[in-house]
């Protein structure tokens, strides 16, 4: 079993302390870790490893819903610019890795904020230091909760 479907099993067993909410196509999760505060996952329910092997009215509401997943992250978490990318290199599940983007927030690298999120170093956007937990998790939770709310109602 993939890592996406073992924490689809979780999220599904309650288990989950990242799980936000569920929609029609996939699970909203809050990032392990947040070096880029607001990160997000959007975790295919369908265990599929390309976009284009959805069958087209699923694939097309799944792409939907991912916008709907961006547009409340970057109100839940003050977003100055978004990045959304769909890779499965590493886990090969359809799982969209949403990122908000502030000015500055890559300086310590000196890029100005205006390069990718993966010219980070992977060991830095994982460190220990920046793995989510309570109450700020929960709190962040809780906003994109509401963020989603007001945008599916």
């Amino acid at each position: 079993m993939c890592l996406i479907c073992q924490r689809i099993e979780l999220i599904k067993s309650g288990e989950n302390p990242y799980f936000v909410k569920e929609l029609e196509t996939g699970y909203v999760v809050i990032g392990d870790h947040q070096y880029f505060e607001g990160y997000t996952l959007f975790l295919a329910k369908e265990h599929v490893t390309e976009l284009h092997h959805m069958e087209a009215p699923v694939k097309l509401r799944f792409l939907e819903e991912m916008s709907l997943v961006q547009e409340a992250v970057s109100n839940a978490f003050s977003a100055e610019k978004m990045n959304v990318e769909l890779l499965g290199n590493g886990d090969a599940h359809a799982h969209w890795h949403i990122f908000p983007r502030r000015e500055g927030d890559m300086k310590r690298h000196g890029l100005n904020g205006r390069g990718p999120v993966w010219w980070v170093p992977w060991e830095e956007m994982t460190a220990d230091a920046c793995q989510i937990k309570d109450p700020k998790l929960k709190q962040m939770i809780a906003s994109l909760s509401e963020a989603l709310d007001k945008l599916i109602e």
